[in-house]
């Protein structure tokens, strides 16, 4: 039976303190350039396309999308850096912490227990920038977590002790 002093909503709870954590480590400021790419390479293909809508079928409304979706590519742009210098991870005792966004904040924390398949991918910039990403999939279907923009050694490095930490907490359930 719980204890009165558990049925107290006014008592904080036990929950994950995301104040003193500890140090963050960051992605490459590299990944910057990754990401103003994606980002400029989909607002030119969608302003042209919309361009051609428009002059070929003369839609206007094509002309209006086209418009709000150049506006939205520059306030990406400017904001991108901010963005990517938020994405950071942390090792810790029991599972991984990663953490990302400005105004929408994610912290997801990833018991090493529960990891079955880490994996890198790399796109064409960001091989071309020497960059990987590291994706975690989870015991939880609908859950995975993934680091981008880090250095190829640091991602496989990363995947080497997250597998052996990964394998031990395993062998301990």
């Amino acid at each position: 039976m719980p204890d009165q002093g558990d049925l107290n909503p006014s008592q904080p709870s036990a929950r994950l303190d995301l104040v003193d954590v500890g140090e963050w480590k960051r992605v490459s400021p590299k990944y910057v350039v990754v990401e103003i790419v994606g980002t400029i390479v989909f607002g030119v293909v969608v302003c042209g396309g919309a361009s051609l809508l428009w002059l070929l079928l003369d839609a206007t409304w094509a002309m209006w999308v086209g418009l709000a979706v150049l506006l939205m590519t520059i306030i990406n742009l400017v904001f991108e850096p901010r963005r990517v210098r938020s994405i950071g991870y942390q090792l810790r005792g029991d599972d991984l912490l990663f953490r990302r966004g400005i105004l929408f904040q994610r912290f997801v924390a990833v018991p090493y227990g529960r990891m079955q398949l880490i994996d890198i991918t790399r796109g064409p910039v960001a091989r071309w920038l020497g960059l990987a990403d590291l994706k975690f999939v989870t015991a939880a279907a609908t859950a995975s977590v993934s680091i981008p923009g880090l250095p190829e050694a640091d991602a496989e490095s990363l995947r080497d002790r997250l597998v052996e930490l990964a394998e031990i907490r395993r062998a301990g359930l």
